[in-house]
């Protein structure tokens, strides 16, 4: 659906204000991600070459707010799906931001809208 003008310029500042704080919402949570997503390589890429030199190594993982005793052998392959499954997200919330930010700029130039760097 094409934005449409607003009315007033309170609705206008409205309609603004609701998109800026919607991409600095996804942006924060993109940072946030991100940085779990480090983090799990991170210790992913600690953990690889034990797999094959020292699989029975013990090793301890975080659960729900526990911390697990487990080897690397365990540990290794459901923290590769978790790490897949927040590259995941962070793909789809970078698609949402790239998709709110189109939307923003169409409803800037329907509306006229001009920001200070432009």
């Amino acid at each position: 659906m094409p934005p449409k003008a607003p009315a007033t310029v309170e609705e206008a500042q409205a309609i603004f204000q609701r998109y800026r704080t919607e991409l600095q919402l996804l942006a924060t949570k993109i940072g946030e991600i991100e940085t779990d997503l480090d983090e799990h390589a991170l210790v992913l890429k600690t953990l690889q070459p034990l797999q094959s030199s020292d699989p029975t190594r013990t090793c301890y993982r975080l659960i729900g707010g526990t911390l697990v005793k487990r080897t690397v052998t365990d540990v290794v392959p459901s923290l590769e799906a978790t790490h897949n499954g927040i590259q995941k997200a962070l793909d789809t919330l970078a698609a949402n931001y790239k998709q709110k930010d189109a939307e923003f700029a169409d409803w800037r130039k329907v509306a006229g809208v001009q920001m200070g760097s432009q």
